[in-house]
């Protein structure tokens, strides 16, 4: 993760973008946990959406070293 993405001439970190990406993912998933009332079996449901998007973002960087991208 040493390259840098250019973005109409800022150099953007490509840890933003996968956080980005991770927040729009998240907000995806914590929308489907909440139709199906997940959110009733959760003890601090703040806490939970914060694991769940640092295991989101840990998943995507993850990904993205595997595949050699950026």
């Amino acid at each position: 993760m040493t390259a840098e993405v250019d973005l109409y001439g800022v150099f953007v970190s490509p840890l933003l973008l996968y956080a980005v990406a991770a927040l729009v993912l998240t907000a995806v998933l914590r929308r489907g946990l909440s139709a199906v009332g997940f959110y009733r079996t959760v003890w601090h449901r703040a806490l939970f959406d914060l694991a769940l998007l640092v295991i989101v973002l840990g998943g995507i960087v993850f990904t993205a070293d595997f595949l050699g991208t950026m």
